[in-house]
């Protein structure tokens, strides 16, 4: 009984707290607002405490003192707070702020520094542009300064170059277009099938599709080389750029081969491979079973593919001479070197510096002898057929074939683009 009595009570007490009152209704009349007409808050600022707005970094930044200084030739930082008025101590504070701030000990000749004064002719913030895209930032917070990095986005956009060759393969490079870096670097990707010293004739020809980088609208370097096409005496080499960063043809076969066909930088060849050669210093008819490659004394002499050191050492014949077997198949030998770099046993890559070019042994004149042997038969260095790398194979080569056919099409509609509308933009060099 008395649980049914507390139970009415207290449902009474709740259903009279949700009737509103009359001295409600008094205190907060209904109002009618029109629409599109302004009407005043009920609201007493005075009542809240609101934190006043920070300063606009920007115009804070604009409203102070700067000033410039491109870095001399020996001169430290010291010097340069020096000249600008600034303490050796305000020197100490930044440099070991933080990480960002300690590359600033290491500036080159024509490095550019921005420093920006407050009116007491404090160092409020320092700017280096350190590249085409990032920016150190120090700024000064209180007593204390901090570093940032401010990296500009980087717009990738595809360009095209082609020429036909009449004089040299760097002359037409060059006229369209091209850099000193990306020359070296086409004659890198087809290296292996043409040997650019030797093989290249009037009326070759090339196309390469390029990356090329802008910020903010504006040029700042030319990027990878997405595809090109290089057709020497005839036949035509093709190669693609992979998502490893290797070159393959358009059947996903590697460019780069087992061997490098000159293993060496040379400025001409003074004897070929001839098996009834009259030797220059006895006079009788003997076999030259190599090439000899002429260039400057001390200039690098390459493996030109991977294996093992057979023999490093002297006789009064060969000279210094290195041979380097590279399977139960081929063998290389490198003869009348100034110096050898690489021991008997010793395994080396393709591309190592295994000694350096010379007159060593019985020679007319400074160069580099070299032979290159299949199965214990000499063949001719510049003619023999080299074996490839590693090619790839499956769903890679799959996948890598159709990217291939997509690179090549847009290769040739750039080559058709110039072809119809203008002629005369094919550079001839």
């Amino acid at each position: 009984m008395h649980q049914i009595l507390i139970s009415l009570i207290s449902a009474f007490v709740v259903l009279l707290l949700l009737i509103p009152g009359s001295g409600d209704k008094q205190a907060h009349p209904e109002r009618k607002f029109e629409i599109g007409k302004a009407y005043p808050l009920d609201m007493n600022l005075d009542e809240h405490q609101f934190r006043p707005l920070e300063k606009d970094e920007k115009l804070q930044y604009a409203q102070l003192r700067w000033k410039e200084h491109t870095i001399k030739s020996g001169e430290s930082l010291a010097v340069v707070f020096d000249k600008v008025g600034l303490s050796p101590g305000t020197l100490y504070r930044l440099v070991n702020a933080d990480e960002g701030t300690k590359t600033l000990t290491s500036l080159r000749p024509g490095d550019v520094l921005k420093f920006g004064f407050d009116p007491n002719n404090e160092l409020i913030q320092l700017i280096q542009p350190q590249n085409a895209t990032d920016t150190l930032v120090v700024t000064r917070t209180g007593d204390n300064y901090h570093s940032r990095k401010e990296t500009k986005n980087v717009d990738t956009q595809l360009n095209f170059a082609q020429a036909v060759i009449t004089s040299s393969f760097w002359n037409a490079g060059d006229k369209a277009g091209l850099t000193a870096n990306q020359i070296m670097e086409i004659a890198g990707i087809f290296g292996w099938d043409i040997d650019f010293a030797l093989d290249i004739r009037a009326g070759d020809t090339f196309s390469v599709l390029f990356e090329e980088n802008f910020v903010e609208g504006e040029p700042i370097g030319r990027g990878n080389i997405i595809a090109a096409t290089f057709t020497n005496m005839g036949e035509t080499f093709t190669a693609v750029r992979s998502e490893d960063g290797k070159y393959y043809d358009q059947e996903g076969r590697a460019m780069r081969k087992a061997f490098l066909r000159s293993p060496i930088n040379f400025r001409y060849v003074s004897s070929n491979f001839n098996p009834r050669r009259l030797h220059p210093v006895t006079g009788r008819v003997r076999p030259h079973r190599g090439t000899d490659y002429v260039a400057p004394v001390g200039t690098p002499i390459w493996a030109a593919g991977d294996g093992i050191v057979m023999k490093s050492s002297y006789n009064k014949f060969n000279g210094n001479y290195v041979f380097i077997r590279h399977s139960s198949t081929y063998i290389t030998k490198y003869l009348h070197m100034t110096k050898r770099l690489v021991k008997t046993g010793e395994r080396v890559k393709q591309g190592q510096t295994v000694g350096t070019l010379g007159g060593t042994g019985r020679v007319t004149g400074p160069h580099l002898h070299y032979e290159f042997l299949v199965n214990g038969v000499h063949k001719n260095p510049r003619t023999v057929k080299l074996p490839q790398a590693k090619s790839l194979k499956g769903t890679e080569k799959t996948k890598f074939k159709k990217y291939a056919v997509e690179r090549l099409k847009q290769l040739s509609q750039f080559s058709q683009l110039i072809a119809d509308n203008s002629p005369l933009l094919i550079n001839r060099s």
